[in-house]
C-alpha cells in the first residue's frame, strides 16, 4: 500500500507515500518535484517530493494500473480496470480527455511533444490518441493483451509489449508493422534506447532482452 523515494546511493528512504491498497504504479514529474501514484482504491495521487503532502487526489471509477507525466509536466495521465484512460491538469485534477478500450488499459504514454496519447488495453490492441481532445489516431493489433507502450524518442515510431509474446515496433503515420520480436512467455515492458536504435524488452521468461533495430 505504499510507494517510496529512497536514495540511490545508500538505500535510506526518504519518503513514504500511502494508499488504502496496493499501488500499481509511479512517475516522477519531469522536474522531480512531483510524484504521482496509481492504486487500487482507485484513485491517482500527486505528491510533494520534497515535504510528502498531498497535492492532489483524483478518484476513478476503479482500480488505476498506471501513469504518467506529459513531458511539461502540466498534465496526467491515467490507465484504469474502468477500460479507460484519462487526462487530468496536473494541478487541479481537471479531466481534459477520457478514451475507451473494450477491455482494462495496462500502460499510456505521452508522445515526446505531448501531443499524442498511446494506451495499452487487455483487449488486444495499443492506440494513439490526440491528447487534448481524446480523437483516436491509430489502432493496432495483438494477438493478445497488451501491456506496455512506448515512443520512440522521436516519436516517430511505437513499441508494444503483448501477452502473445510478442514485442512489436509500429509507424506511427501508417500504422506499418516494422518489426517483431518473441519470446517464450509473455512480454511485460518494452522501452527505446535515447538514439532509438534499440529496443529493451522484459518477460515473463525471467530475462531481459535488447534487440538492434537499425546500426548506429
Amino acid at each position: 500500500g505504499t510507494a517510496r523515494i529512497w536514495y540511490a546511493v545508500s538505500g535510506e528512504e526518504l519518503l513514504k507515500f500511502s494508499h488504502d491498497g496496493q499501488v500499481w504504479g509511479a512517475a516522477f514529474s519531469p522536474d522531480g518535484d512531483r510524484l504521482a501514484t496509481a492504486g487500487d482504491d482507485g484513485t491517482a495521487r500527486i505528491w510533494d517530493t520534497g515535504s510528502g503532502e498531498e497535492l492532489l487526489n483524483v478518484p476513478h471509477d476503479n482500480w488505476v494500473r498506471g501513469l504518467v507525466f506529459s513531458p511539461d509536466g502540466c498534465w496526467l495521465a491515467t490507465a484504469g480496470v474502468d477500460r479507460t484512460a484519462r487526462v487530468l491538469d496536473a494541478t487541479d485534477g481537471r479531466e481534459f480527455a477520457k478514451v475507451r478500450h473494450d477491455s482494462v488499459v495496462w500502460g499510456v504514454v505521452f508522445s515526446p511533444d505531448g501531443r499524442r496519447l498511446a494506451t495499452a488495453s487487455d483487449d488486444g490492441t495499443a492506440r494513439i490518441w490526440d491528447a487534448a481532445l481524446g480523437e483516436q489516431l491509430l489502432e493496432v493489433g495483438h494477438d493478445g493483451g497488451v501491456l506496455k507502450v512506448a515512443f520512440s524518442p522521436d516519436g516517430c515510431w511505437l513499441a508494444t509489449a503483448s501477452q502473445d509474446r510478442t514485442a512489436r515496433v509500429w509507424d506511427v503515420a501508417s500504422g506499418a508493422e516494422l518489426a517483431t520480436v518473441t519470446h517464450p512467455d509473455q512480454v511485460w515492458g518494452v522501452a527505446f534506447s535515447p538514439d532509438g536504435n534499440r529496443l529493451a524488452t522484459v518477460s515473463s521468461d525471467r530475462t531481459a532482452r535488447i534487440w538492434v533495430l537499425m546500426d548506429s
